[in-house]
């Protein structure tokens, strides 16, 4: 949408009618008095503060007389209506808030720390919803409409975003913003709760140990953040290759190569998946590859990779439990376009993964790992899992705060050895077992 489109727009009618004739009759004075050709050579940010500057001095010399805090009310949403995303504007300047969901023109929601609540804005017409949409998807060549009412797509400034409209969208036009994650480090998540000290020593020994590490956990527990805090823990100077959907991750060491997947243009051609880039990160000489989330068949080449001489690797998974992760990734895998019977998949399993950190989203809003469970199996041996480390929460408080304590469990004989000749130490807190907790995951057995 050109420059002129986008500020000579109509002003939808709705909520705060009584300033659209304000808003209508000052993008229109703005639009006279601006230079377009100018204005589009500008970067946004100065685009935006010489708009601020000119429609102010209109508002000044033309009137109407408003207060300090009207004006100010006043000019920003003329030049959020002109040139960002209008109501959402706040929204997206308020670090507090993790995730935007619009549900249609009347209502939108936002998570803070954790917890939703629906905020007192809204678009003011189905219309002006329609246009903040399209305004996005522009931005990355993509279109939304009858044809195609279904897109994903991710803001410059990082933010991933979601679309669905009707006719798939049965109460109106929906969409999802998810912020871009701050990286925090493991001390400020051991501060959040999240973890602690002990969990933070073993973490550190198996990251540096080279041992594969899966993070499990649901939508919204903190997988990505864990994984690029994780991430820190590996040595500077290792070659690293980063392979997402939507590129989140943070890492901080010199030698970092991050690929990222591509969806199909507005005439369905060019995509590029993350198998693609799992496949080709394997000719890139990689020391390490961490993946953002195994979703389907580029679990297959994930594995293959961890097995293989790429030991040290670090990848998510959607799973509600440490037993459930190895099961989902087994399903995942066989979605490979190679045929592979089961067993195999299992076999491979067993060779690639080496421990996962369950998250859980609690019912208060804070996310915390509620296992590390290690896989202490090989070959055609059913999975055995060893849970070294379990969040035992206490029954739910009158305030709704989920409170309770991190227990330990001791640690197989051949993970400890393995630590050993890292030159890693065990942590105290987890000393060693020789017979661990075995999981038959072929048909679902504890024994």
């Amino acid at each position: 949408m050109s420059l002129r489109a986008r500020i000579a727009a109509p002003e939808p009618s709705g909520e705060h009618r009584e300033n659209g004739h304000l808003v209508t009759s000052y993008r229109t004075k703005l639009l006279e008095e601006i230079d377009l050709a100018e204005m589009s050579a500008l970067a946004a940010a100065e685009r935006r503060s010489r708009l601020e500057r000119v429609l102010g001095h209109i508002i000044s010399r033309e009137g109407p007389v408003l207060s300090t805090a009207e004006r100010a009310q006043l000019i920003r949403r003329v030049v959020d209506e002109a040139l960002g995303l209008g109501v959402l504007e706040p929204l997206l300047e308020d670090a507090s808030i993790t995730e935007i969901m619009v549900n249609g023109p009347d209502q939108i929601f936002v998570e803070r720390a954790g917890r939703v609540e629906q905020v007192p804005v809204r678009f003011a017409s189905h219309e002006q919803l329609m246009q903040t949409i399209e305004r996005i998807v522009s931005t990355v060549n993509r279109r939304v409409d009858e044809s195609n009412p279904m897109v994903d797509a991710r803001l410059p400034s990082g933010e991933r975003v979601n679309v669905i409209i009707p006719p798939l969208a049965l109460d109106g036009a929906t969409l999802t913003i998810r912020r871009f994650p701050r990286a925090y480090t493991l001390h400020e998540l051991i501060t959040m709760g999240t973890l602690d000290e002990q969990m933070l020593m073993l973490l550190a020994a198996l990251v540096r140990a080279k041992f594969n590490v899966v993070v499990s956990g649901p939508t919204g527990s903190g997988k990505t953040t864990l994984l690029n805090a994780l991430s820190g823990l590996i040595p500077d100077g290792e070659r690293i290759i980063t392979v997402e959907d939507a590129a989140e991750l943070q890492l901080q060491q010199s030698h970092v190569i991050r690929l990222e997947s591509r969806p199909p243009n507005v005439e369905g051609n060019g995509q590029i998946t993350i198998r693609d880039l799992v496949r080709n990160s394997l000719r890139m000489r990689p020391d390490r590859i961490i993946v953002g989330e195994v979703r389907g068949g580029e679990t297959l080449d994930m594995l293959q990779a961890m097995s293989t001489g790429h030991d040290g690797s670090l990848a998510t998974v959607h799973a509600n439990s440490a037993e459930d992760a190895l099961m989902r990734l087994q399903t995942l895998a066989s979605m490979s376009d190679v045929s592979i019977p089961y067993e195999a998949l299992h076999d491979q399993i067993n060779s690639a993964v080496d421990c996962i950190v369950q998250l859980v989203r609690n019912a208060d809003g804070s996310r915390r790992v509620s296992e590390i469970a290690l896989l202490d199996s090989h070959g055609h041996e059913d999975y055995r899992i060893t849970t070294v480390c379990r969040f035992e929460a206490d029954p739910m408080s009158a305030d709704r705060v989920v409170r309770g304590r991190f227990g330990y469990g001791p640690m197989p004989e051949r993970v400890a050895e393995r630590l050993r000749l890292a030159n890693e130490a065990v942590p105290p807190a987890f000393g060693v077992a020789a017979f661990p907790t075995e999981l038959n995951t072929r048909d679902g057995r504890r024994r």
